[in-house]
Protein backbone atom coordinates (compact mmCIF):
# COMPACT_ATOMS: atom_id res chain seq x y z
CA UNK A 1 0.00 0.00 0.00
CA UNK A 2 1.49 3.51 -0.91
CA UNK A 3 0.11 6.23 1.16
CA UNK A 4 0.48 10.14 0.10
CA UNK A 5 -0.44 12.19 2.87
CA UNK A 6 -0.50 16.39 3.21
CA UNK A 7 1.98 16.99 6.15
CA UNK A 8 0.71 20.48 7.13
CA UNK A 9 -2.56 18.76 7.89
CA UNK A 10 -1.50 15.29 9.66
CA UNK A 11 -3.55 13.59 7.21
CA UNK A 12 -3.47 10.86 4.75
CA UNK A 13 -5.09 12.15 1.14
CA UNK A 14 -5.03 8.98 -1.05
CA UNK A 15 -3.43 5.72 -0.71
CA UNK A 16 -2.53 3.37 -3.94
CA UNK A 17 -2.29 -0.29 -3.83
CA UNK A 18 -0.25 -2.37 -5.86
CA UNK A 19 2.48 -4.02 -3.82
CA UNK A 20 2.04 -7.22 -2.39
CA UNK A 21 4.44 -7.20 0.40
CA UNK A 22 6.27 -4.51 2.88
CA UNK A 23 7.34 -1.17 0.78
CA UNK A 24 11.03 -0.15 1.62
CA UNK A 25 11.37 3.27 0.08
CA UNK A 26 9.76 5.93 -1.72
CA UNK A 27 10.31 8.86 -3.62
CA UNK A 28 8.86 11.50 -5.63
CA UNK A 29 10.21 12.75 -9.28
CA UNK A 30 11.66 16.41 -9.33
CA UNK A 31 9.84 17.20 -12.21
CA UNK A 32 7.18 14.67 -13.32
CA UNK A 33 3.88 13.77 -10.68
CA UNK A 34 5.42 10.26 -10.10
CA UNK A 35 7.20 8.41 -6.97
CA UNK A 36 8.63 5.64 -7.23
CA UNK A 37 8.57 2.75 -4.82
CA UNK A 38 10.17 -0.23 -4.30
CA UNK A 39 8.97 -3.55 -2.46
CA UNK A 40 9.56 -6.66 -0.89
CA UNK A 41 7.50 -8.37 -3.49
CA UNK A 42 10.93 -7.57 -5.96
CA UNK A 43 9.29 -4.98 -7.73
CA UNK A 44 9.56 -1.14 -8.52
CA UNK A 45 6.52 0.86 -9.31
CA UNK A 46 6.22 4.35 -9.99
CA UNK A 47 2.90 6.13 -9.74
CA UNK A 48 1.48 9.16 -11.02
CA UNK A 49 -0.34 10.84 -7.74
CA UNK A 50 -2.37 13.01 -10.06
CA UNK A 51 -4.23 10.40 -11.40
CA UNK A 52 -3.54 7.94 -7.99
CA UNK A 53 -2.21 5.20 -10.34
CA UNK A 54 0.29 2.79 -11.28
CA UNK A 55 1.82 3.78 -14.13
CA UNK A 56 4.47 1.11 -14.88
CA UNK A 57 6.15 -1.56 -13.02
CA UNK A 58 10.28 -2.69 -12.96
CA UNK A 59 10.55 -6.22 -12.59
CA UNK A 60 13.86 -8.53 -13.34
CA UNK A 61 14.99 -8.20 -9.23
CA UNK A 62 15.10 -11.89 -7.61
CA UNK A 63 15.36 -10.63 -4.65
CA UNK A 64 13.77 -8.12 -1.92
CA UNK A 65 14.49 -4.95 -3.48
CA UNK A 66 15.77 -2.04 -1.01
CA UNK A 67 15.87 1.18 -2.41
CA UNK A 68 14.82 2.81 -5.72
CA UNK A 69 15.04 6.55 -6.41
CA UNK A 70 14.98 9.12 -9.81
CA UNK A 71 17.91 10.37 -10.88
CA UNK A 72 17.60 14.18 -10.00
CA UNK A 73 18.17 15.36 -13.85
CA UNK A 74 17.65 12.59 -16.48
CA UNK A 75 15.35 9.56 -17.57
CA UNK A 76 16.67 7.22 -15.34
CA UNK A 77 16.04 4.69 -12.03
CA UNK A 78 18.34 3.20 -9.72
CA UNK A 79 17.34 0.15 -7.39
CA UNK A 80 19.00 -1.93 -4.93
CA UNK A 81 18.42 -5.28 -4.38
CA UNK A 82 19.18 -8.29 -1.71
CA UNK A 83 20.10 -10.11 -5.04
CA UNK A 84 23.60 -8.30 -4.35
CA UNK A 85 23.25 -6.30 -7.51
CA UNK A 86 22.30 -2.73 -8.73
CA UNK A 87 19.94 -2.10 -11.74
CA UNK A 88 20.17 1.11 -13.61
CA UNK A 89 16.58 1.57 -15.44
CA UNK A 90 15.76 3.54 -18.49
CA UNK A 91 12.44 5.17 -18.58
CA UNK A 92 12.51 7.42 -21.12
CA UNK A 93 9.62 5.32 -22.65
CA UNK A 94 7.37 6.61 -19.36
CA UNK A 95 8.42 9.91 -20.34
CA UNK A 96 7.44 10.16 -23.93
CA UNK A 97 4.17 8.38 -23.04
CA UNK A 98 3.18 11.29 -20.71
CA UNK A 99 4.21 14.01 -23.64
CA UNK A 100 1.72 11.93 -25.84
CA UNK A 101 -1.81 13.45 -26.15
CA UNK A 102 -3.76 12.10 -23.16
CA UNK A 103 -0.83 11.82 -21.12
CA UNK A 104 0.47 8.28 -20.04
CA UNK A 105 -2.90 7.07 -18.17
CA UNK A 106 -4.36 7.15 -21.90
CA UNK A 107 -2.40 3.67 -22.05
CA UNK A 108 -4.53 2.04 -18.26
CA UNK A 109 -6.13 -0.74 -20.30
CA UNK A 110 -2.34 -1.52 -20.69
CA UNK A 111 -0.78 -3.75 -18.32
CA UNK A 112 1.94 -1.40 -16.26
CA UNK A 113 5.15 -1.95 -17.79
CA UNK A 114 3.87 -3.47 -20.80
CA UNK A 115 5.50 -3.66 -23.86
CA UNK A 116 3.06 -1.21 -26.14
CA UNK A 117 1.68 -1.38 -29.58
CA UNK A 118 5.01 -0.15 -31.35
CA UNK A 119 7.44 -2.45 -29.46
CA UNK A 120 8.36 0.24 -26.83
CA UNK A 121 8.22 -0.55 -23.10
CA UNK A 122 7.73 1.80 -19.89
CA UNK A 123 11.13 1.09 -18.98
CA UNK A 124 14.12 -1.19 -19.13
CA UNK A 125 17.37 -2.51 -17.61
CA UNK A 126 19.96 -0.22 -18.87
CA UNK A 127 23.27 -1.29 -16.82
CA UNK A 128 23.43 -4.23 -13.83
CA UNK A 129 25.65 -3.29 -11.13
CA UNK A 130 27.37 -6.51 -9.75
CA UNK A 131 30.38 -6.34 -7.42
CA UNK A 132 29.08 -6.43 -3.69
CA UNK A 133 29.30 -10.04 -2.31
CA UNK A 134 25.94 -9.43 -0.34
CA UNK A 135 22.59 -7.85 -0.46
CA UNK A 136 23.09 -4.02 -1.61
CA UNK A 137 21.28 -1.92 1.23
CA UNK A 138 21.27 1.43 -0.57
CA UNK A 139 22.08 3.50 -3.21
CA UNK A 140 21.93 7.11 -5.22
CA UNK A 141 22.86 9.17 -7.97
CA UNK A 142 25.39 11.74 -7.73
CA UNK A 143 23.59 15.51 -8.47
CA UNK A 144 25.85 16.39 -11.12
CA UNK A 145 28.11 13.22 -12.19
CA UNK A 146 27.58 10.42 -13.93
CA UNK A 147 28.20 8.32 -10.81
CA UNK A 148 26.55 5.95 -8.22
CA UNK A 149 26.82 4.92 -5.24
CA UNK A 150 26.03 1.62 -3.07
CA UNK A 151 26.09 -0.06 0.49
CA UNK A 152 25.43 -3.38 1.07
CA UNK A 153 25.63 -5.89 3.98
CA UNK A 154 29.26 -6.90 2.78
CA UNK A 155 30.25 -3.98 4.77
CA UNK A 156 31.55 -2.53 2.06
CA UNK A 157 30.39 1.73 -0.11
CA UNK A 158 31.19 0.95 -3.57
CA UNK A 159 31.12 3.84 -6.51
CA UNK A 160 30.41 3.37 -9.71
CA UNK A 161 30.31 5.57 -12.95
CA UNK A 162 28.32 4.97 -15.98
CA UNK A 163 27.63 6.26 -19.45
CA UNK A 164 25.47 5.99 -22.40
CA UNK A 165 27.17 2.35 -23.28
CA UNK A 166 28.14 0.77 -20.16
CA UNK A 167 28.47 0.81 -16.14
CA UNK A 168 31.66 -0.07 -14.07
CA UNK A 169 32.93 0.00 -10.54
CA UNK A 170 35.23 2.64 -10.04
CA UNK A 171 36.68 1.94 -6.07
CA UNK A 172 35.33 0.61 -2.66
CA UNK A 173 35.78 2.03 0.31
CA UNK A 174 36.46 -0.37 3.08
CA UNK A 175 35.98 0.48 6.66
CA UNK A 176 32.95 -0.27 8.05
CA UNK A 177 32.77 -3.36 10.63
CA UNK A 178 28.74 -4.37 10.25
CA UNK A 179 26.22 -4.22 7.25
CA UNK A 180 25.89 -0.53 5.52
CA UNK A 181 22.41 0.75 6.01
CA UNK A 182 22.36 4.18 4.52
CA UNK A 183 25.10 6.09 1.96
CA UNK A 184 24.61 9.54 -0.23
CA UNK A 185 26.76 12.13 -1.41
CA UNK A 186 27.04 15.32 0.26
CA UNK A 187 24.74 17.53 -2.12
CA UNK A 188 27.84 20.74 -2.03
CA UNK A 189 31.03 18.77 -1.59
CA UNK A 190 33.31 15.95 -2.43
CA UNK A 191 32.31 13.60 -0.11
CA UNK A 192 30.40 10.46 0.84
CA UNK A 193 28.73 10.25 3.87
CA UNK A 194 27.72 6.55 5.21
CA UNK A 195 26.21 5.03 8.40
CA UNK A 196 26.12 1.38 9.73
CA UNK A 197 25.25 -1.26 12.33
CA UNK A 198 28.65 -1.08 13.34
CA UNK A 199 27.34 2.15 14.96
CA UNK A 200 28.92 4.92 13.08
CA UNK A 201 28.95 7.62 10.74
CA UNK A 202 31.63 7.49 7.98
CA UNK A 203 32.86 10.61 5.73
CA UNK A 204 34.61 9.44 2.74
CA UNK A 205 37.21 11.94 0.38
CA UNK A 206 34.93 10.96 -3.21
CA UNK A 207 38.46 11.72 -4.85
CA UNK A 208 40.05 9.92 -2.47
CA UNK A 209 38.10 7.38 -1.69
CA UNK A 210 39.71 7.00 1.71
CA UNK A 211 38.01 7.63 5.06
CA UNK A 212 38.75 11.34 6.56
CA UNK A 213 36.25 11.15 9.56
CA UNK A 214 34.34 8.99 12.04
CA UNK A 215 31.31 9.70 14.43
CA UNK A 216 30.58 6.67 16.55
CA UNK A 217 27.96 6.50 18.50
CA UNK A 218 25.67 4.24 20.69
CA UNK A 219 23.49 2.53 18.62
CA UNK A 220 22.83 0.90 15.09
CA UNK A 221 22.33 3.21 12.70
CA UNK A 222 19.81 3.04 9.71
CA UNK A 223 19.39 6.15 7.51
CA UNK A 224 21.35 9.54 6.55
CA UNK A 225 19.31 12.52 4.99
CA UNK A 226 21.03 15.87 3.84
CA UNK A 227 19.11 19.10 4.35
CA UNK A 228 18.52 20.56 0.83
CA UNK A 229 20.27 24.21 1.70
CA UNK A 230 21.59 24.13 5.08
CA UNK A 231 24.87 22.32 6.44
CA UNK A 232 22.83 19.82 8.11
CA UNK A 233 22.18 16.31 8.01
CA UNK A 234 20.28 13.73 10.07
CA UNK A 235 20.51 9.87 10.68
CA UNK A 236 18.33 7.98 12.56
CA UNK A 237 19.32 5.14 15.25
CA UNK A 238 17.77 2.35 17.11
CA UNK A 239 15.96 4.87 19.55
CA UNK A 240 15.97 7.91 17.87
CA UNK A 241 17.98 10.52 15.17
CA UNK A 242 20.80 13.20 15.30
CA UNK A 243 21.30 16.00 13.51
CA UNK A 244 24.99 17.07 13.17
CA UNK A 245 26.92 19.28 10.63
CA UNK A 246 30.10 18.13 9.15
CA UNK A 247 32.08 21.31 9.03
CA UNK A 248 31.87 24.66 11.36
CA UNK A 249 30.47 27.39 9.59
CA UNK A 250 31.84 30.27 11.88
CA UNK A 251 35.36 31.72 9.72
CA UNK A 252 38.31 31.69 11.56
CA UNK A 253 38.75 35.53 12.73
CA UNK A 254 40.38 37.98 14.52
CA UNK A 255 39.37 41.69 15.01
CA UNK A 256 41.91 44.74 15.60
CA UNK A 257 39.96 48.11 15.80
CA UNK A 258 37.30 48.90 13.02
CA UNK A 259 38.56 45.95 10.93
CA UNK A 260 37.69 42.23 11.03
CA UNK A 261 40.49 39.53 8.93
CA UNK A 262 38.68 36.49 8.35
CA UNK A 263 39.35 33.16 6.09
CA UNK A 264 37.01 32.45 3.01
CA UNK A 265 37.96 30.19 0.54
CA UNK A 266 41.62 30.09 0.82
CA UNK A 267 41.66 33.70 1.01
CA UNK A 268 41.81 36.08 3.84
CA UNK A 269 39.67 38.41 3.82
CA UNK A 270 39.39 41.85 5.38
CA UNK A 271 36.22 44.23 6.54
CA UNK A 272 35.94 47.20 7.53
CA UNK A 273 33.37 48.09 10.10
CA UNK A 274 31.34 51.28 9.34
CA UNK A 275 31.84 51.36 5.27
CA UNK A 276 31.16 47.30 4.96
CA UNK A 277 34.10 47.54 2.67
CA UNK A 278 35.37 43.74 2.33
CA UNK A 279 37.93 43.10 0.03
CA UNK A 280 40.50 39.71 0.11
CA UNK A 281 44.25 40.71 0.68
CA UNK A 282 45.82 37.77 0.49
CA UNK A 283 45.91 34.17 -1.28
CA UNK A 284 46.26 31.17 1.22
CA UNK A 285 48.77 28.26 0.55
CA UNK A 286 46.90 24.92 -0.23
CA UNK A 287 47.53 22.91 2.68
CA UNK A 288 46.39 18.76 3.45
CA UNK A 289 42.70 18.63 3.15
CA UNK A 290 42.06 17.49 6.05
CA UNK A 291 43.33 20.65 7.65
CA UNK A 292 41.07 23.55 8.38
CA UNK A 293 42.10 27.19 9.48
CA UNK A 294 40.24 27.38 13.14
CA UNK A 295 42.11 30.33 14.71
CA UNK A 296 44.14 33.53 13.43
CA UNK A 297 46.37 36.23 15.59
CA UNK A 298 47.52 39.91 13.93
CA UNK A 299 50.17 41.75 15.11
CA UNK A 300 49.09 45.07 13.86
CA UNK A 301 53.25 46.27 14.47
CA UNK A 302 54.20 43.92 11.31
CA UNK A 303 51.43 43.59 9.59
CA UNK A 304 51.46 39.85 10.25
CA UNK A 305 48.96 37.02 10.51
CA UNK A 306 49.45 33.62 12.18
CA UNK A 307 46.79 31.22 11.02
CA UNK A 308 46.66 27.90 12.74
CA UNK A 309 44.46 24.90 11.63
CA UNK A 310 42.82 22.41 12.93
CA UNK A 311 42.63 18.45 11.58
CA UNK A 312 39.51 17.14 10.74
CA UNK A 313 40.58 13.46 10.21
CA UNK A 314 39.54 10.44 11.75
CA UNK A 315 43.43 9.92 12.62
CA UNK A 316 44.01 13.18 14.14
CA UNK A 317 47.18 13.91 12.37
CA UNK A 318 49.33 16.25 12.28
CA UNK A 319 48.27 20.11 12.57
CA UNK A 320 50.03 23.46 11.43
CA UNK A 321 50.43 26.94 11.97
CA UNK A 322 51.30 29.47 8.98
CA UNK A 323 52.84 33.14 9.80
CA UNK A 324 51.95 35.97 6.59
CA UNK A 325 52.97 38.79 5.79
CA UNK A 326 50.41 41.54 4.66
CA UNK A 327 51.93 43.83 2.38
CA UNK A 328 50.73 47.22 2.61
CA UNK A 329 47.72 48.36 0.32
CA UNK A 330 47.24 44.58 -0.55
CA UNK A 331 43.33 45.57 -0.31
CA UNK A 332 43.28 47.72 -3.69
CA UNK A 333 42.62 44.76 -5.36
CA UNK A 334 45.83 43.21 -6.61
CA UNK A 335 45.73 39.63 -4.45
CA UNK A 336 49.01 37.66 -3.95
CA UNK A 337 49.67 34.12 -3.37
CA UNK A 338 51.00 34.73 0.54
CA UNK A 339 54.64 33.78 1.05
CA UNK A 340 53.57 32.26 4.51
CA UNK A 341 55.86 29.95 6.61
CA UNK A 342 54.80 26.66 7.65
CA UNK A 343 55.96 25.21 11.09
CA UNK A 344 54.34 22.39 12.56
CA UNK A 345 52.25 22.85 16.40
CA UNK A 346 49.22 22.93 17.29
CA UNK A 347 48.91 26.71 17.31
CA UNK A 348 50.16 30.21 17.76
CA UNK A 349 49.83 34.01 18.81
CA UNK A 350 51.24 37.22 18.84
CA UNK A 351 52.75 38.25 22.24
CA UNK A 352 54.60 40.74 21.86
CA UNK A 353 56.00 43.18 18.77
CA UNK A 354 58.12 40.62 17.46
CA UNK A 355 57.55 37.72 19.62
CA UNK A 356 55.04 35.02 18.96
CA UNK A 357 54.51 31.62 21.59
CA UNK A 358 53.46 28.39 19.12
CA UNK A 359 52.49 25.28 21.64
CA UNK A 360 53.81 21.50 20.39
CA UNK A 361 52.41 18.36 20.20
CA UNK A 362 54.32 17.52 23.26
CA UNK A 363 53.15 20.50 25.28
CA UNK A 364 55.93 22.89 24.61
CA UNK A 365 55.55 26.56 24.68
CA UNK A 366 57.93 28.07 22.26
CA UNK A 367 58.42 31.73 22.01
CA UNK A 368 59.93 32.48 18.60
CA UNK A 369 61.28 35.59 16.88
CA UNK A 370 59.37 37.31 14.19
CA UNK A 371 62.19 35.68 11.61
CA UNK A 372 61.11 31.94 13.46
CA UNK A 373 63.67 31.68 15.86
CA UNK A 374 63.75 29.49 19.10
CA UNK A 375 64.18 32.45 21.87
CA UNK A 376 62.90 30.12 24.76
CA UNK A 377 61.03 27.17 25.48
CA UNK A 378 58.89 26.46 28.02
CA UNK A 379 57.88 23.22 29.28
CA UNK A 380 54.29 23.21 30.32
CA UNK A 381 52.11 20.99 33.25
CA UNK A 382 48.99 20.46 34.03
CA UNK A 383 48.11 18.86 30.04
CA UNK A 384 47.99 22.15 28.29
CA UNK A 385 45.95 21.53 25.35
CA UNK A 386 45.67 24.73 23.69
CA UNK A 387 46.46 28.64 24.23
CA UNK A 388 44.89 32.08 23.35
CA UNK A 389 46.03 36.03 23.12
CA UNK A 390 46.04 37.02 26.84
CA UNK A 391 47.80 40.73 25.89
CA UNK A 392 51.07 41.74 25.75
CA UNK A 393 53.56 39.31 26.98
CA UNK A 394 50.45 36.84 28.36
CA UNK A 395 48.29 34.14 27.50
CA UNK A 396 45.87 32.22 28.49
CA UNK A 397 46.01 28.18 28.80
CA UNK A 398 43.73 25.79 28.70
CA UNK A 399 43.62 22.24 29.71
CA UNK A 400 40.71 19.95 30.38
CA UNK A 401 39.71 21.33 33.46
CA UNK A 402 40.55 24.42 33.63
CA UNK A 403 41.83 28.18 32.25
CA UNK A 404 44.99 29.57 33.62
CA UNK A 405 46.20 33.32 32.94
CA UNK A 406 50.27 32.47 32.30
CA UNK A 407 52.90 35.19 32.64
CA UNK A 408 55.68 34.28 29.80
CA UNK A 409 58.44 36.57 31.43
CA UNK A 410 58.39 35.41 34.74
CA UNK A 411 56.90 31.81 33.59
CA UNK A 412 54.18 31.57 35.83
CA UNK A 413 50.60 31.45 36.95
CA UNK A 414 49.13 34.42 37.42
CA UNK A 415 45.74 32.86 38.43
CA UNK A 416 43.18 30.36 36.63
CA UNK A 417 39.64 29.03 37.04
CA UNK A 418 38.07 25.85 37.14
CA UNK A 419 36.33 25.64 33.75
CA UNK A 420 35.96 22.45 31.65
CA UNK A 421 35.70 22.19 28.12
CA UNK A 422 36.79 25.97 26.57
CA UNK A 423 36.39 26.21 22.95
CA UNK A 424 36.35 30.18 22.30
CA UNK A 425 37.70 33.02 24.23
CA UNK A 426 36.38 36.47 23.75
CA UNK A 427 38.26 39.83 25.23
CA UNK A 428 36.40 42.89 26.12
CA UNK A 429 37.92 46.00 23.78
CA UNK A 430 40.27 47.38 26.87
CA UNK A 431 41.04 43.17 28.00
CA UNK A 432 39.50 43.96 31.46
CA UNK A 433 37.17 41.52 30.75
CA UNK A 434 36.98 37.55 29.24
CA UNK A 435 34.33 35.50 28.33
CA UNK A 436 35.13 31.86 28.03
CA UNK A 437 32.67 30.19 25.37
CA UNK A 438 32.19 26.35 26.36
CA UNK A 439 30.06 23.16 25.47
CA UNK A 440 28.81 20.89 28.05
CA UNK A 441 28.04 17.68 28.32
CA UNK A 442 24.64 18.20 26.94
CA UNK A 443 26.08 20.02 23.86
CA UNK A 444 24.49 23.27 25.35
CA UNK A 445 26.66 26.55 24.61
CA UNK A 446 27.69 28.01 27.90
CA UNK A 447 29.33 31.66 28.42
CA UNK A 448 31.66 32.85 31.58
CA UNK A 449 32.35 36.05 31.77
CA UNK A 450 33.92 37.90 34.76
CA UNK A 451 37.15 39.75 35.59
CA UNK A 452 40.63 39.29 34.11
CA UNK A 453 41.36 36.25 35.91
Amino acid sequence: TQSTGNYKQRKCLFTMLGHLDYIRTTFFHEEHPWIVSCSDDQTIRIWNWQSRSCISVLTGHNHYVMCAAFHPKQDLVVSASLDQTVRVWDITGLRKKRAQPGGVDAFRTQTPGQIDLFGQSDAVVKHVLEGHDRGVNWVQFHPTQPLIVSGADDRQVKLWRYNEARAWEVDTCRGHYNNVSNVIFHPRSETIISNSEDKSIRLWDLNKRNCINTFRGEDRYWCVAAHPVLNLFAAGHDNGMVVFKLERERPASVVHDKVVYFIKDRFLRKYTFGSGKDVAVLQLKHGDSNCQANALSYNPAENSIIVSTMNTSKNGGATYYEVYQISRGSDKGDVQMGEGKRMKGVTAVWVARNRYAALDSTGKLNIKSSNHEVTKTIELAGGVDYIYYAGTGTILLRNPESVSLYDIQQQGTVASVRIAKVVRVVWSNDMSHVALLCVDTTAYGSCLCGHRP
